[in-house]
């Protein structure tokens, strides 16, 4: 009988209408969950096999949920350097223990900080991974996600480095006369960072056009290039004091056009210090950083390079006052890990606080044939199914894959305005399909006084 067939119906309706519901509360809910994709209602009929084609037998409606799991939500700005979001398809592989031996999962929820142990997790509690870069710079690419490896910044420093290198540019005074002196200071680093002050004079010769060049150097000496360390014109005695002078390297001449024309070294007579590299035309000198002549362990070679003979690169002689251009030396102290940093590629680099960076790791994204056959569980994952096609693992930009959106946050793809307009069209219908209860049930009660 169609009353029965009516308040079938009905249910069928109330029981869709509040599976709508709940899709509308879960998205109310998760309207500020990071990456959170909206889920939506998908109604259709219910038809009942009809006895005859003069009669309707009612059958009702259904529904299932669809989920928008490749909508693209709102990216936001955000102050944290380790925050990432993606533009466009693909995912982040994420992995439910710290050490990276645990499940693997896919997410769009790039809200990363690190933990205890230095790796970064999400709000969801999921660590990030993805491809290594070893020491030569070379990112380790694979496409099997178990041997993705974590993302960890514990313990990262970086290594002092001696100085071997030392670039200087300046004008010395064309009208200077015998004994003028000028003087600029540049930082030497020794072999465990310790940071030395090397004082470079530049004193007038009688002869035109010449300077001499004198050096000294703080709680360092400077050793004789002929090899027998006997401290002649060395701050290094025999027995290891330091001399208060400084220790003559040699000359530097200038053309008449005031560009440098050479410079020169006597060092074969252990006169000068300093040696000039014939294929480079840098003085090089050695430091002694322990002062002593029998341990030449912790010694560094480092080149002075004034510029190139003929132009004004460098040193200049030029009318006007002594003018410190530019001081760039190599080398750095033991620095500690002040930040990281990730691009639009995915690379991670590692910021140490003596001005070093190094490439840690990139972040890859991952794509799917049809994302939206993912399977959702809970922490604003998802895990591969079979109507999902399987994972690759891609270069952000590259094969169709999103790029990644540096200090950046991907917002809910909720409409707050949509889900409070979809609900009251809801609890409408709702309320509808219980009329039709309420009317079917008064039918029945009739029919049933009609027979009595």
């Amino acid at each position: 009988m169609s009353i029965f067939g009516a308040m079938r119906s009905g249910v069928t309706g109330l029981f869709s209408q509040s599976q709508a519901l709940g899709m509308i509360a879960d998205n109310i809910a998760n309207v500020n969950t990071v990456g959170f994709k909206a889920v939506r209602p998908r109604f259709s009929t219910l038809v009942t096999a009809q006895a005859s084609a003069d009669l309707h037998s009612p059958g009702g409606v259904q529904s299932k949920v669809e989920r928008e799991i490749d909508a693209q939500g709102l990216l936001t700005s955000s102050a944290v350097s380790t925050d990432i979001a993606i533009s466009g398809s693909g995912f982040f592989t994420v992995n439910d223990q710290t050490d990276g031996t645990g499940n693997t999962f896919f997410t769009r929820a790039g809200e990363f900080r690190p933990d205890k142990e230095g790796n970064l997790v999400n709000s969801g509690g999921f660590t990030l991974m993805g491809w290594p870069i070893d020491s030569n710079g070379t990112v380790q690419q694979t496409n099997v996600l178990s041997a993705f490896s974590v993302l960890n910044t514990a313990n990262l420093t970086s290594a002092p480095v001696s100085t071997s290198l030392i670039e200087i540019g300046a004008n010395l005074p064309a009208a200077a006369v015998d004994g003028d002196a000028n003087s600029l200071t540049a930082q030497v680093f020794d072999l465990q960072g310790g940071q030395h002050s090397l004082t470079l004079t530049y004193t007038k010769t009688a002869t035109v056009n010449e300077w001499d060049i004198t050096a000294s150097i703080t709680n360092a000496g400077i050793v004789d290039p002929d090899s027998n360390d006997d401290g002649t014109n060395d701050p290094l005695t025999t027995t290891g004091a330091f001399a208060a002078d400084g220790i003559r390297l040699g000359t530097m001449t200038f053309g008449t056009d005031g560009t440098l024309a050479s410079i020169t070294s006597t060092s074969a007579t252990a006169t000068d210090a300093g040696v000039v590299n014939a294929t480079t035309n840098r003085f090089e000198m050695t430091f002694d950083f322990d002062s002593t002549t029998g341990t030449t362990s912790d010694r560094v070679t480092v080149a002075l390079d004034f510029g190139t003979p003929s132009q004004a690169d460098g040193f200049t002689q030029f009318q006007g006052n002594f003018t410190p251009n530019f001081i760039e030396q190599n080398g750095k102290q033991f620095g500690s890990l002040s930040a990281v940093n990730i691009d639009d590629s995915g690379i991670t680099t590692a910021l140490f606080d003596n001005g070093e960076t190094r490439d840690i790791f990139q972040v890859p994204v991952i794509t799917f044939n049809n994302p939206n056959g993912l399977q959702e569980r809970s922490g604003n994952i998802y895990t591969e199914t079979t109507d999902s096609g399987p994972a690759v693992a891609l270069e952000p930009g590259r094969g169709g894959a999103g790029s990644i959106a540096p200090s950046a946050l991907e917002q809910s793809t909720v409409d707050l305005a949509d889900e409070f307009t979809r609900m009251i069209v809801t609890q409408r219908a709702f309320s509808a399909s219980t009329r039709i209860i309420t009317t079917a049930d008064e039918m029945l009660e009739e029919l049933t006084r009609i027979v009595r």
